[in-house]
């Protein structure tokens, strides 16, 4: 109890460092700051533990690459920076360097020839304290296993250069346009181009010559390695015109030249079928297997006829398996869409796996496993257009024989398998069951029932069956399974034959949510005789903690670090129990923190907090309220630093579903794409209001109404908000609910809605462009929740669609809909600012034109800030309406023109 107190005590002190900052604060932020606010995009601890690299990054402009000691010394900068990795030996940290993005842009003004720009250099800097630098970097590749990297220089020059990190020793090789390192070792291949020289190449250069694997000067495709760099096969074409139907596959083993083990018309392919280009080598695990892709032989366009003179439409047809859009937008991948086959090196066998009828694949044992399965739900693909999930047909299939058997047929599930390869298992949502199937025998076990175990979300709230909560994985040779309900970790005997364990005792009791930290990324299974962590969630507190279990037999886990903050990442040390993770509150930068998995010492390494100095910041506490219907809520209210109960503060009202257990999240100052920034609001005395929605079946609209209001008058109640300065924000699911407010109350001063629905009649029977889905699916079974067709329920269709309302709206709109928006058909948003236009009520639209669901330029974000600031301020501070709301800005104007 002691050691925790301690943590806690440790935890309170960091915890009070942002606060502090507050205590002498005056600056109030600006859209500007926000752009330049640095955060952490990239991070690493070496394989031994010793050192830390990371890097922080502005909105715009340039980042800079941080290497730190364990013991929290700054050691070494590299700026401007972008990628970096440590080396096998933690010896040595390399880094890209790139050209400035001031220098850049001034060249771009000038119009200066992409061959004339700036290259990337590469510094290859010791943490004993020695800096090169290579310049005119094009590429280059870190071995993983070993102390060495290959380069290349220059934009026209193509000579390989490989050599060990501390430069004893280098080799160079011309005209090199393909190469890599293993995964597991130096042992790099490299494909040349040199008069003389051309075919492809293995080098150990740990030894130094090259190995010649295959001479010649035609096309070669999907090189690839076995993880020991023992093994090499790659596709090879003489004719690279006609390289599309005769690409072969080659073989080389322990550098020995390659032999030519597959072509087209193998007998183990459908006639006319191809080895195909894009499908990808893979070796299994222990190298016995090569798996590799065919396909029909790709069609050629006719080059004899005029594109003009050939009609160009689109058939759609009612009973199409695949919705055509869907077809359209995955054209490009079908075309290159390839079938999985396998050549068993033991023996020489090849088989087809996977096919047209059955062209999805799941491999066991990283491949090495008797049987794949195979899938299709082709068959049902139609009528998951509304039913939001798929029915699929499963098959195993022999990786020695190819024999296939079917073990389901038009099931919801989504079978994956075990590690080892000896299970299916998947999770029924359609009876909220767990499930297995031992694939030898082919033989079906249910695990869990709905009156023995909780598996599903208990609180799901949309009109479709609930999803589970997952599972953690398995243990040693597919022994048992780890299944989470909404609290606690359990332990199941795949087979049913024994009762279910719950592991953690006591994740109920006290509402605690644990869920396992896979810290080594390349584990295929759960260790139960090693000490795992776990990552905990408080429910009531809205706390994080890390928490020490050994699963082995049930036991309550043993508190590591915990308290009312946010633990968001962590990351392990490859050859040591040295971690570096991240800490946060809403007021406490989530800067990196280096400790042992004990956690009884931490050490914080990055400073980001300190861009907080001067500014004005905010605090977050949680609020609870009644809904209407008389459900429970809570919320968040953020207020600033310098807050005076005395006062009265305009309020932002900003939500989209349920965001209480985000109480300690720090949010990243940013130029938002979508919502408003909570700490510029704060900065400029705004208080901030973000509510949980919970929801009825077919009553949206209503449910948001009935569960926001209430907090709102709770919010009034406490006397420090001005009623006439309350403003709502909301982008997609959100942009629609802010959307349905304003023809329900007039409370609002202002509102901005992003991408809303209004017509959920037409929306309905809208395309989601991004996907080329139909959106049926959605107001059926997801998140619209209505649950119905227009034609089965009209009412409630028109209910919950604001434009039939439109004439009740008395508060002014800014509504930011993009062209080019593949969720929500933009249209939506037009049909909402002609309703508003035709009425004579105050409305703006923002159109960042060929922009998708919401502003991804930087500029264009920037803008966006900007007007939407300025928007609120002038209706819920009063302050002067900018140039863009009072006189607008004419297209004429427009590439002339900003209005601010």
């Amino acid at each position: 109890m002691m050691r925790h107190l301690k943590y806690l005590a440790f935890v309170a002190c960091l915890g009070s460092l942002s606060p502090a900052f507050a205590q002498n604060a005056s600056k109030s932020l600006t859209v500007d700051d926000l752009v330049t606010w640095q955060r952490i995009t990239d991070r690493e601890i070496s394989d031994n533990g010793k050192w830390v690299a990371c890097k922080m990054e502005p909105w715009e402009g340039d980042a800079t690459v941080y290497l730190y000691a364990a013991q929290g010394q700054e050691t070494a900068t590299f700026s401007p920076a972008d990628k970096f990795a440590f080396s096998a030996s933690s010896g040595y940290l390399v880094v890209t360097q790139t050209p400035g993005k001031s220098t850049v842009d001034s060249l771009k003004v000038l119009k200066t020839k992409e061959d004339k720009m700036p290259m990337n250099t590469l510094v290859i800097y010791s943490v004993a304290g020695k800096k090169e630098t290579i310049d005119s970097l094009k590429t280059f590749k870190l071995a993983d296993e070993a102390d060495w990297i290959a380069y290349q220089r220059g934009r026209k020059d193509s000579t390989l250069y490989v050599r060990s990190l501390d430069g004893s020793k280098t080799f160079q090789f011309p005209t090199v346009t393909d190469f890599q390192f293993a995964k597991k070792s130096g042992m790099l291949y490299y494909t040349s181009a040199a008069e003389g020289e051309a075919g492809i190449f293995t080098l150990n250069p740990e030894k130094g010559s090259p190995a010649l694997i295959k001479e010649g000067k035609g096309v070669f495709k999907q090189t690839t390695f076995d993880e020991k760099g023992e093994r090499l096969a790659f596709l090879y074409c003489a004719d690279k015109d006609s390289s599309y139907k005769a690409l072969s596959l080659w073989l080389s083993e322990h550098n020995a030249p390659a032999k030519e083990i597959a072509t087209r018309g193998n007998k183990a392919f459908p006639a006319e079928w191809v080895i195909n280009e894009n499908g990808m080598l893979q070796f299994s695990k222990s190298a016995s297997r090569l798996f590799f892709g065919t396909s029909p032989e790709p069609r050629q366009k006719d080059t004899t006829q005029l594109a003009e003179n050939r009609p160009n439409v689109q058939v759609w047809s009612w009973d199409e398996p695949v919705q055509y859009t869907v077809q359209n937008y995955n054209k490009e991948k079908d075309l290159k869409k390839s079938y999985q086959a396998v050549y068993n090196l033991g023996n020489g066998s090849i088989f087809q796996l996977a096919n047209e009828e059955l062209p999805n694949i799941q491999l066991g044992n990283e491949g090495d496993a008797a049987l794949a399965l195979l899938s299709t739900s082709r068959p049902y693909s139609l009528s998951s257009m509304w039913e939001a999930r798929t029915r699929s047909d499963y098959y195993t299939v022999s990786l020695d024989n190819g024999e296939r058997k079917q073990i389901a047929q038009a099931d919801y599930g989504r079978f994956r398998l075990s590690p080892q390869g000896k299970y299916a298992y998947w999770y029924g949502e359609t009876d909220s069951c767990w499930y297995t199937i031992a694939l030898a025998e082919g033989k079906r076990y249910r695990l869990t029932t709905p009156e023995s175990f909780p598996a599903w979300d208990e609180e799901n709230d949309v009109p479709n069956h609930p999803y589970a909560h997952g599972a953690a994985g398995w243990t040693a040779n597919d022994q048992n399974l780890l299944i989470y309900d909404r609290y606690d970790i359990w332990k199941f005997d795949p087979t049913a034959a024994t009762s279910p364990i719950n592991l953690t005792v006591n994740g109920r009791k006290e509402k605690l949510s644990y869920r396992l930290e896979q810290l080594d990324k390349e584990a295929r299974f759960i260790d139960l005789g090693k000490p795992q962590l776990l990552k905990g969630f408080n429910e009531t507190t809205k706390g994080y903690g890390f928490y020490n279990a050994r699963l082995s037999a049930p036991a309550a886990p043993k508190t590591l670090l915990a308290g009312n903050y946010m633990l968001r990442s962590i990351n392990k040390a490859k050859n040591t129990d040295d971690v570096i993770y991240t800490m946060e509150t809403f007021q406490q930068y989530p800067d990196i923190h280096y400790s042992t998995l004990a956690f009884k010492k931490s050490v914080q390494l990055t400073h980001g907090d300190k861009q907080q100095e001067g500014f004005i910041w905010g605090t977050a506490e949680l609020v609870s309220w009644i809904s209407l219907d008389g459900r429970p809520l809570e919320g968040v209210v953020y207020k600033p630093a310098n807050f005076d109960p005395n006062k009265k503060y305009p309020m932002m009202v900003n939500f989209y579903e349920r965001n209480s257990e985000t109480l300690y999240n720090y949010r990243m100052p940013e130029p938002h794409r979508s919502t408003i920034d909570y700490h510029l609001y704060n900065s400029n005395e705004y208080v901030i209001f973000n509510p949980d929605i919970r929801y009825v079946d077919g009553y949206p609209g209503e449910s948001c109404y009935n569960c926001l209001m209430p907090g709102i008058t709770m919010m009034i109640a406490k006397g420090y908000i001005n009623e006439k300065g309350i403003g709502a924000q909301g982008h997609s699911w959100g942009g629609y609910q802010v959307a349905y407010l304003a023809t329900r109350t007039n409370l609002f001063s202002a509102i901005e809605s992003g991408a809303p629905v209004v017509n959920m009649f037409s929306a309905y029977g809208g395309i989601r462009w991004g996907s080329g889905m139909a959106r049926s699916f959605q107001y059926e079974h997801t998140q619209s929740r209505l649950g119905a067709t227009p034609w089965s329920s009209p009412l409630r269709y028109l209910e919950n669609s604001p434009l039939f309302t439109m004439d009740k709206v008395q508060t002014p709109i800014l509504i930011m809909h993009n062209d080019a928006d593949g969720h929500v058909p933009w249209y939506q948003g037009i049909e909402y600012f002609v309703a508003m236009k035709r009425l004579g009520k105050p409305c703006w639209l923002l159109n960042y034109t060929g922009e998708p669901h919401w502003p991804m330029h930087m500029a264009n974000r920037i803008d966006f800030q900007r007007r939407m600031f300025q928007f609120f301020n002038h209706y819920l501070k009063n302050q002067k309406m900018p140039k863009w709301m009072s006189e607008g800005v004419p297209a004429v104007e427009q590439p002339f023109e900003l209005g601010y």
